[in-house]
């Protein structure tokens, strides 16, 4: 368990090493997230911390949510996310902390997690990359199609998890186990090796990876 700390994705570009090694990296603005409220196990059942990220005009929030900030004696956020932590974790931080990016350190490994960009309805090909039929003798207006999708006599149904049409993307991704190439404090930016989930200007959330590797 640790802190999910949440980033705006400004886009993509290329970095290189004094070696002459060109990194493609993914560019994260990383302001400071504020602690908005803590939960404990005597209180609420398990231990957690809220975060809060990005400004809000007072005027933007809700009343039940202008005396939730005024509680906790900081600003109104745009977003707040909890991130499960341990007791012993929760104990190190206090209401309206800021956490700055330097938490995180160059070469560490991470998980971003991410909503990916909607692609609205899709076929069989581009949602779970099934092969195109053959254009040849015999086929007729089903290039792309599926193909059958359930049994005969039994069991009579379309068996449940079948891949079939619907929606693709706007879901939840979770890249795993990717490097941090950079950490600039000074500027509030996160250089992530490779791409992450989500368009530019996307809430994304970076923790440390847990079941990180060399």
């Amino acid at each position: 368990m640790a802190i999910e700390f949440m980033c705006r994705k400004i886009g993509m570009t290329q970095l290189f090493r004094q070696d002459g090694e060109c990194i493609p990296v993914t560019v994260l603005e990383a302001g400071e997230n504020t602690v908005v409220q803590k939960k404990t196990e005597e209180r609420d059942g398990y231990s957690a911390l809220q975060l809060g990220y990005g400004e809000k005009r007072p005027n933007r929030a809700s009343k039940p949510q202008r005396g939730h900030f005024e509680a906790a004696g900081v600003a109104p956020r745009r977003w707040l996310r909890e991130s499960r932590v341990s007791a012993e974790e929760a104990e190190q931080f206090e209401v309206g902390q800021q956490v700055g990016v330097d938490v995180f350190s160059e070469g560490q490994r991470v998980d971003v997690i991410g909503t990916s960009k909607g692609r609205g309805t899709a076929g069989v090909v581009k949602r779970h990359g099934f092969a195109i039929k053959r254009r040849t003798h015999g086929t007729h207006e089903f290039f792309r199609h599926g193909g059958a999708i359930g049994a005969g006599a039994y069991p009579g149904k379309v068996i449940k998890g079948m891949k079939m049409p619907g929606r693709l993307g706007n879901a939840r991704v979770t890249t795993t186990n990717v490097e941090v190439v950079g950490v600039d404090a000074e500027k509030h930016l996160l250089f992530i090796r490779g791409s992450v989930p989500g368009h530019n200007d996307a809430l994304v959330r970076v923790r440390p990876a847990r079941k990180a590797s060399s």
